[in-house]
């Protein structure tokens, strides 16, 4: 739970900044829409699963977003690979 917590934390934190927030959330879970602009829904699954269910709409969600506004999807310039340590 640690992780949704951190996950709440931020996106409060991008609310009080004037962001628009568009959010992944479990079936049946009643405070991310509530926070977020736009809602998607994956199924309840184990925490160790949960990794694997978000990846593949969000990595869609990303080409369908590039392809929209005209970006080539198989070589995005500036690219920035980075590893983020807490």
């Amino acid at each position: 739970m640690a992780r949704y917590e951190k996950n709440v934390s931020n996106m409060e934190g991008f609310k009080k900044q004037g962001g628009t927030v568009i959010a992944l959330a479990t079936e049946g879970d009643a405070k991310i829409p509530q926070l977020a602009n736009h809602t998607f829904f994956i199924p309840k699954a184990p925490e160790l699963l949960s990794p694997i269910l978000e990846i593949v709409p969000l990595q869609l969600f990303a080409y369908y977003i590039a392809a929209k506004r005209g970006l080539d999807v198989d070589r995005p310039r500036n690219l920035v690979k980075s590893v983020t340590l807490e």
